[in-house]
């Protein structure tokens, strides 16, 4: 067992926390119990774990080997093609792992990742995923996504690169069906195949600011019969529709039950540089109809988002400023939603929680949103897994 002492908390206030058996036991004003390990978090805010509901971790820090000519989704896709087609298994892993690193020291324990398959790289990267997952289970939970773009060959050779994945590791199928030359039968096959295999999907959908070919309303009519969950990510079409028709999309992915992940670092990045339009989708018509909406990283240091530094801080930031989310829904998107989202338990400084926690050296919810200061703690099921602490040293006679 393990008492903090005195944790600030997100909704105000400071209290004791006694984490016992990977969950927490109770919160209050708590005395020590002989034997009981001690940690004085004065000073310190405390929260669930953060988790990472969509990043691409087998592109990760390749921004300085494929460059990004256009600046956009073409571009990244066209300059990335060149390592896609010669993936090492080994340099997957590693760039992943360094990648979950940050993540974990941020206060990340759940990280879904979206692994390329396809015509150029097979299931490779998938199968260095899974190995990766095993390796790291004890302090993350990481999920797989088969993203899988269609080979020649159409649906039977969809089928087949889907259920190849699946039986080399993967969690759920993904891909891009809005941009393939049938977007519906890419569409069709997907929910085809998760049926089949028993499993969930989740989809890159309408990354792109063009309203004409708009699927996210076929993936909620596909959603509403699939008994497993579904996830769209992106849905970026969506946020440039007029607010009625948003409205109505967004009633259809509620009704079917669909989750919706937004990523405004790369979309902000790779989208409206021709029409100048947000690449955001209609947080505000989703969640007022009932739609789980979290928020991720999708890219790092690769040329889809060369920039990216594996903290859910950074994007609930961004989520403010131009997601226009207060603070507090902000970080839910990060944490507690981004965790229902994964279908994984809630976690936080509340009876009966899962002691999957972040600390951080903040006075409030807006100080640590806005700051994202590095000092942090992590706990996963109640056993610290990172300690960051940053030290700022001004030269004499500074006096400030």
């Amino acid at each position: 067992m393990t008492l903090l002492r005195g944790a600030l908390l997100p909704g105000g206030g400071t209290a004791d926390v006694r984490l016992a058996d990977g969950l927490v036991e109770e919160v209050g004003d708590l005395a020590p119990r002989p034997g009981e390990a001690v940690s004085d978090l004065a000073g310190w805010l405390l929260l669930g774990a953060f988790a990472e509901p969509h990043v691409h971790l087998d592109k990760a820090f390749t921004a300085g080997r494929a460059a990004n000519a256009t600046g956009d989704l073409a571009g990244a896709m066209l300059g990335y093609s060149g390592v896609a087609a010669a993936p090492d298994p080994a340099d997957i892993a590693a760039r992943a792992r360094a990648a979950l690193r940050l993540f974990l020291a941020a206060g990340a324990t759940a990280v879904r990742c979206q692994t390329g398959c396809g015509p150029l790289s097979g299931v490779r990267a998938v199968r260095a995923m899974a190995a990766l997952r095993e390796e790291v289970a004890a302090v993350i939970d990481l999920q797989i996504v088969a993203h899988a773009a269609v080979p020649p060959g159409g649906p039977p050779a969809h089928r087949e690169l889907l259920r190849a994945a699946v039986a080399e590791g993967a969690d759920l199928i993904g891909g891009n069906p809005f941009s393939e030359p049938d977007p519906r039968a890419a569409l069709e096959t997907c929910f085809e195949v998760a049926a089949e295999l028993g499993c969930g999907l989740d989809l890159h959908v309408d990354e792109t600011t063009d309203t004409t070919g708009l699927t996210l309303p076929d993936v909620a009519r596909l959603a509403a019969a699939h008994p497993f969950p579904v996830t769209a990510a992106h849905c970026v079409a969506l946020g440039a529709l007029p607010g009625a028709a948003a409205l109505e999309v967004a009633a259809q992915t509620g009704a079917a039950g669909v989750g919706v992940v937004t990523l405004p670092a790369t979309n902000l990045y790779l989208q409206g540089r021709k029409d100048g339009r947000r690449g955001l989708t209609a947080i505000g018509a989703l969640r007022e109809h009932g739609v789980t909406v979290a928020a991720g990283a999708d890219n790092v240091q690769d040329p889809f988002n060369p920039t990216g530094r594996c903290d859910p801080l950074e994007t609930a930031s961004l989520l403010v400023t131009a997601g226009h989310q207060d603070v507090r829904e902000a970080a839910a998107m990060v944490g507690p939603d981004a965790r229902a989202l994964l279908g994984l338990p809630p976690a936080g400084p509340e009876p009966g929680a899962a002691a999957d926690l972040v600390a951080v050296r903040a006075v409030s919810l807006g100080e640590a949103v806005a700051r994202a200061p590095a000092d942090r703690i992590v706990w996963r099921r109640g056993r610290v897994v990172s300690r960051t602490i940053a030290r700022t040293e001004f030269a004499a006679g500074i006096d400030l």
